[in-house]
């Protein structure tokens, strides 16, 4: 049997082999006409890349046409796909209270999760529950006979990616915590990132984005987050933060945001700023969202009015991404959807009215994702890690 971990390296040696690994993982099963026409490589260079990738297993050939390339005549040429049991992959994503863990295949498919209570969200603690639930999703990966190939992990915040350093978590109070110790606890290479950078990667690979070259991933709830894929790419920016659209200014005389500025998309519409407007405008008490959402809907004016409030602001800071970057298309999501009938309306009314010309004709549609998928975001980002090319 072999080793539930190791240090094999993807067979894919240049940049172009491993365009291609992505494309038939995200679009296949592909012919190789096909990949070459969604990748603009010549059919040489397609061929070429592919047949390591087979010898490795990572590809197989099946019988089949794709009907894009089918020839009128003659036989149908075999099409290629990625084979989802040739590795598996470790997600976890960090929330204010929980670590949810996934399981997944090379296709990114959740074979198991498991969730445990955060406890004291102290990084040291947080370090050593994580990497035990790690040696225990690694224990249940052994029965299936393949090994584990890498780990990702999620958290909210400012993360450097490159050093695998989260520089600042608001909701867990971190600064400059090095998730990527966790390597030589687990055995495994890790891979730290946003956890919305990490969502957009698995809704650009399996998800709402496949096939766009341009779409936003927006998620509310605890926080409000963002993020970009222009022209295919997963954008992180020059330092990490690029696409803070729960700190763009909607209303400058809005409520102060814990960044420092006021009337934040996130400090009107985030959870929190949420329920302290209930609490400001009705004079009482309200313990938490559940019940800021009961009361909305059972009519109550004050709650309500929050909620859209909360919608207008993020149909504004929508706007926002549309007008400066123009995406085919903003998915929503988030734990926050679990109140979307309160401020869809908003939403829709700020974002048409905010947006310039033809950016409103972008596609805003929602996609609600338990955490399980946040984990499978990070696993993502450790199959994205494990199939890039070296520079």
């Amino acid at each position: 049997m072999p080793s539930p971990t190791g240090a094999e390296t993807f067979p894919a040696a240049t940049a172009a082999a491993a365009h291609i690994f992505t494309t038939v993982l995200s679009h296949g099963p592909l012919t190789r006409l096909a990949v070459a026409r969604r990748t603009g490589l010549s059919p040489a260079a397609v061929t070429k890349a592919v047949r390591p990738l087979i010898e490795a297993g990572y590809l197989v050939e099946q019988a089949g046409a794709d009907p894009e390339t089918r020839p009128a005549l003659g036989r149908p040429a075999a099409l290629v796909r990625v084979d989802g049991g040739r590795a598996l992959f470790l997600g976890v994503k960090l929330t204010g209270d929980e670590i949810i863990g996934v399981l997944t295949d090379l296709r990114c498919r959740i074979l198991l999760s498991r969730r445990v209570p955060m406890g004291d969200p102290a990084p040291r603690t947080v370090l050593a529950a994580t990497a035990d639930l790690v040696r225990e999703l690694l224990a249940e990966a052994d029965g299936y006979g393949v090994r584990v190939a890498g780990l990702g992990i999620a958290v909210s915040g400012d993360v450097d990616r490159a050093e695998g350093v989260v520089r600042y978590s608001p909701f867990l109070d971190w600064h400059d915590v090095p998730l990527a110790g966790l390597a030589a606890a687990t055995g495994l290479p890790v891979t730290v990132d946003n956890d919305v950078r990490a969502l957009t990667v698995a809704e650009q690979w399996f998800g709402a984005g496949v096939g766009l070259s341009d779409f936003a991933v927006v998620t509310v709830g605890a926080g409000i987050g963002c993020g970009l894929v222009v022209h295919g790419r997963v954008v992180a920016g020059a330092h990490g933060v690029a696409g803070e659209i729960g700190h763009v200014t909607v209303d400058p005389n809005g409520p102060p945001c814990h960044c420092g500025n006021r009337g934040c998309v996130e400090a009107i519409a985030g959870d929190a700023a949420i329920l302290a407007r209930i609490r400001e405008t009705g004079g009482t008490e309200v313990a938490d969202t559940a019940e800021a959402v009961e009361r909305a809907r059972r009519g109550d004016t004050d709650a309500r009015e929050a909620y859209a409030r909360a919608g207008a602001a993020i149909g504004r800071g929508i706007a926002t991404v549309a007008n400066l970057l123009g995406p085919a298309r903003v998915i929503i999501s988030g734990e926050g959807l679990a109140a979307y009938d309160l401020f869809a309306e908003h939403i829709r009314e700020a974002f048409a009215a905010a947006a310039f010309g033809s950016a409103a004709r972008c596609d805003v549609r929602t996609r609600p994702l338990p955490f399980e998928e946040w984990a499978r975001g990070a696993a993502a980002t450790a199959i994205q890690s494990f199939i890039s090319a070296p520079d």
